[in-house]
């Protein structure tokens, strides 16, 4: 039996990275998943990889800085499946200028993409999750959202700040609706973007920094957004769930 047997998720991003992992694990937990990306040809490759283990998982071309986009999706999780558990907020971007370098236009496209893009998810998900009675909605930031990290992009932890408070606002605001918000910060996590949000530091380099001596796999993220889809965690609402092998917890 799975940790998510009979329910329906939502997840942006879900194409690669954190969210391909997200995906994967969400559908071998039984939840019936629908998953939008830019990145069409990775996401139908991860819904064919999908179906291959057993799987539920479909894909949908989702640009989340839109809302034409934001709409198809949730109209189509609810024309397919009547209901909405879990939304997870995964898609993100970071800039690869260093410190003030970076323009005007960058500067906006971050917000645009890391902030605004979770509004938009919350905001066309949680009418049908209030008609499902109730869901969890799951918001990747960082632990560049709670201090100050010399390697992040102030765009990004600015974004990702946005993030975290935005999180407890709707927490909040749709308790009485059974919604559930939690938002997860990651430490250094082995993916991509760990090389632009780091100004092309080797990753590897970081690791002397980290407690716990490793960088973080998606898994490791992953698999605490699926304790957060769960009704293991029925009684969190607007917590922060750090996942940094010690980094921000651990001083020297």
């Amino acid at each position: 039996m799975g940790r998510l047997d009979g329910k329906v998720a939502l997840i942006s991003g879900g194409a690669k990275g954190q969210g391909e992992v997200e995906t994967k694990l969400f559908a071998s937990e039984g939840a019936k998943v629908v998953f939008g990306d830019i990145l069409d040809d990775q996401g139908r490759r991860v819904e064919s990889e999908v179906a291959e283990f057993g799987g539920e998982a479909t894909y949908l071309h989702l640009d989340v800085t839109s809302e034409d986009d934001w709409e198809v999706i949730v109209k189509s999780v609810e024309d397919k499946y009547g209901r909405l558990d879990i939304l997870v907020n995964n898609a993100g971007i970071a800039p690869r200028h260093d410190g003030l370098d970076l323009t005007g236009e960058e500067w906006d496209f971050t917000m645009e993409v890391n902030a605004k893009g979770v509004f938009l998810g919350t905001k066309y998900s949680i009418p049908l999750m209030q008609r499902s009675d109730g869901g969890s909605i799951i918001n990747i930031s960082s632990i560049a959202g709670i201090a100050g990290r010399p390697l992040a992009s102030p765009a990004y932890a600015a974004s990702k700040g946005a993030v975290r408070v935005f999180t407890k606002s709707t927490a909040g605001r749709f308790a009485a609706d059974g919604i559930r918000a939690n938002s997860i910060h990651p430490g250094p996590i082995d993916t991509d973007m760990i090389r632009s949000v780091t100004n092309s530091v080797r990753p590897e380099s970081r690791v002397g920094e980290i407690p716990l001596g490793r960088l973080g796999q998606p898994e490791d993220v992953a698999y605490g957004a699926l304790f957060l889809a769960s009704d293991e965690s029925s009684f969190m609402t607007a917590s922060e769930l750090v996942i940094d092998g010690g980094v921000t917890g651990v001083r020297p």
